[in-house]
């Protein structure tokens, strides 16, 4: 069951010369995709952080694979899941289906930064997931 859900309509500046959705677009719907989650959920990134004494929720891993094309003209719905809660990670789990099909699969793995001791480090996650989560 996702977490979030963002339609994303295609358009030919999405595409490669092939037709296809470039690539990098997607890693770019991710992002997206999880800061209109925050938004929703805490606020925004900014509120989120303030909240939490924090200078990030950062990425630290990315990865897709692309089991079909998607074209022009395709509205792409992008599920994300809060799949796996570490002390010091999220992984986030992206599903992007036109119609039925699916176009891309993926993940971010993100950290909470903090300043400690004048060096960014990464944080309890605990506080984060009390409020994504609304426990």
């Amino acid at each position: 069951m996702a977490d979030f859900t963002l339609d994303v309509p295609i358009s030919f500046g999405h595409c490669d010369p092939a037709g296809i959705v470039f690539y990098p677009n997607y890693f770019r719907w991710f992002d997206r995709c999880f800061h209109a989650f925050l938004q929703e959920r805490a606020g925004g990134h900014r509120a989120l952080c303030a909240r939490l004494d924090a200078k990030g929720v950062g990425l630290m891993d990315v990865d897709a694979r692309f089991p079909s094309p998607a074209t022009e003209g395709d509205l792409m719905r992008l599920q994300m899941t809060l799949a796996e809660w570490g002390s010091k990670t999220l992984r986030l789990e992206y599903a992007g289906l036109v119609g039925g099909r699916a176009v891309v699969e993926g993940h971010e793995l993100r950290g909470l930064f903090v300043l400690r001791d004048g060096r960014m480090r990464a944080g309890d996650m605990a506080p984060l997931r009390a409020i994504l989560e609304g426990s």
